[in-house]
């Protein structure tokens, strides 16, 4: 079974995380960040992950660290659910269109984390939640479930619809990176033998 859970509290934060990556894509999601709450919603639905989130940040301050510790948790609790990553595909990417926008994500699941973002928003806001935590949730989600991670939206307009297609972009290409290769299960897809 490919479940994770991580509880993460702070002084700015109080967050629980659970994960299931063979699910069925059912999402209960409460972080009191409304949009956010939309996209991690689609992270599970697209991704087919069973995704549970519980947070409750200093958000009287802004959504940021809310925002950034979830990506954290949920980052580890990827990682968790992993293990030692025996049969996993490894590497994915997707392009994701969304009406006037497309995005391209790619990754591997290598234990080396990175990101490399390239996506720009023509506002700064969506309703009320800054876009520049698109990437500050990416970046806190790649280095702690310690994967490369690509993402760059090659033309897009409309704001929503920039981040949400990196978010159902990223889910895509996880779905496809964690699915088992029926052909190698029981072998770690490394020439080094680990990952």
């Amino acid at each position: 079974m490919r479940k994770g859970q991580i509880t993460r509290t702070t002084k700015e934060t109080d967050i629980t995380v659970s994960v299931d990556l063979d699910g069925s894509g059912r999402a209960e999601v409460s972080t009191g960040v409304g949009f956010f709450d939309h996209m991690l919603d689609q992270i599970a639905r697209h991704g087919m992950i069973d995704l549970t989130v519980k947070a409750k940040g200093d958000l009287h301050i802004d959504d940021h660290h809310t925002v950034e510790d979830v990506g954290i948790a949920l980052g580890q609790a990827v990682r968790q659910a992993l293990g030692d990553m025996k049969g996993i595909t490894r590497y994915a990417d997707v392009h994701l269109p969304m009406d006037e926008t497309l995005t391209r994500v790619a990754v591997d699941v290598s234990g080396r984390p990175f990101l490399v973002f390239r996506t720009e928003f023509q506002r700064h806001k969506i309703g009320t939640f800054d876009t520049e935590l698109v990437r500050e949730f990416f970046q806190a989600f790649a280095m702690n479930a310690g994967i490369t991670l690509h993402v760059e939206t090659l033309y897009g307009d409309n704001a929503h619809h920039v981040a949400e297609s990196c978010f159902k972009g990223l889910a895509r290409a996880l779905r496809a990176a964690f699915t088992i290769d029926p052909r190698r299960a029981d072998e770690i897809p490394s020439t080094k033998g680990v990952l």
